[in-house]
């Protein structure tokens, strides 16, 4: 048991570590190669933070332990808005950039929309798979679509966009490149490593590996969105702060969890729909009031308040996990 918990420890933090390579490898290569900065930002960021998630989907559903990649995807979304943009928002209250209001949190709530609708047979099948990869397919088409556009909007605006891939080192091709295979060499090597500490500590512990999934996996897989937000706000981006959690659930959703679909299927027991996927539902309904003005000050911002009221929901339902546990 303690064996696996020091295991289970080593990846978490070979996983994160090497998260930020790669992250740093593919943004650089990206930039070296001509690609713009609000794509950089848009797609190899969001890509980058929720790297630890697709890569343990990916080995829990080849080490036949797929509700552990559902649990995952699902406690990720939960994790990002309850923790995450909780935190955040008790450390300094975050405003909603013009683009995550107008693209991005639509965008999140049809993606939310559509994984209800797949789960509602409870079983995930290699179909249900392609139709969420095809929906971030759409995604990524319509931001290309968008840069496009955008050599039209106002410089103010651009310059808001270009604001989200700022902190992209500048490496030369050759080290970029070095970043990007070493990370993505340690991101494997980690995953695997923490997939079989969490299966074997739940095995122990006599609980299921959804539950593992939703808990432990989700908390240590949410800590580069959790680094990434709270640096944002830190630095004067609160707005950006928001776009990171909110590209990042975008991905859990339509990549994450298509993953376990495409292995091989999966099938979902009714309490993964009404207890874990309505939670999820619930936080991202709630994230679209306060988008959308809904809250005492009639503003698009998270509260210092609001922020508490989010990560008491969260601890409130991992109370609810332990009890059940």
């Amino acid at each position: 048991m303690w064996f696996n918990l020091l295991l289970l420890i080593a990846g978490f933090i070979a996983l994160v570590w090497s998260a930020d390579i790669f992250l740093n490898g593919a943004a650089a290569t990206a930039k070296n190669l001509g690609v713009p900065k609000i794509l950089i930002g848009l797609t190899v960021v969001s890509v980058g933070t929720s790297a630890p998630e697709i890569f343990v989907a990916v080995f829990s559903a080849l080490d036949g332990t797929p509700l552990l990649a559902v649990g995952n995807a699902l406690g990720s979304n939960i994790t990002n808005i309850g923790l995450v943009l909780g935190i955040t928002a008790m450390v300094m209250p975050l405003t909603f950039s013009k683009n995550v209001r107008r693209k991005e949190l639509p965008w999140l709530m049809f993606a939310t929309a559509a994984a209800i609708a797949l789960l509602a047979n409870e079983y995930l099948s290699a179909l249900d798979g392609i139709l969420l990869l095809t929906a971030m397919t759409l995604i990524l088409l319509q931001l290309v679509r968008s840069h496009k556009q955008a050599t039209e909007m106002a410089a103010s605006e651009a310059e808001e966009d270009a604001l989200l891939a700022e902190d992209i080192p500048d490496l030369s091709t050759l080290k970029a490149a070095l970043f990007l295979v070493f990370g993505l060499v340690v991101l494997l090597a980690s995953a695997e490593l923490l997939v079989r500490a969490a299966t074997e500590i739940a095995v122990t512990l006599g609980v299921s590996e959804l539950i593992i999934g939703l808990t432990i996996i989700a908390i240590g897989t949410s800590l580069p969105e959790l680094a990434a937000t709270v640096g944002s706000a830190l630095k004067g981006h609160p707005d950006i702060a928001i776009g990171n959690v909110v590209g990042s659930n975008i991905l859990n959703i339509l990549v994450v969890l298509s993953v376990p679909g495409l292995l091989g299927g999966v099938a979902i027991d009714h309490t993964i729909l009404w207890r874990d996927a309505g939670m999820m539902v619930a936080l991202t309904v709630m994230l679209a009031l306060f988008a959308y003005g809904i809250n005492a000050n009639s503003r698009a911002l998270i509260t210092r308040f609001e922020g508490f009221v989010m990560l008491l929901a969260w601890i409130g339902y991992n109370v609810i996990l332990f009890l059940q546990a």
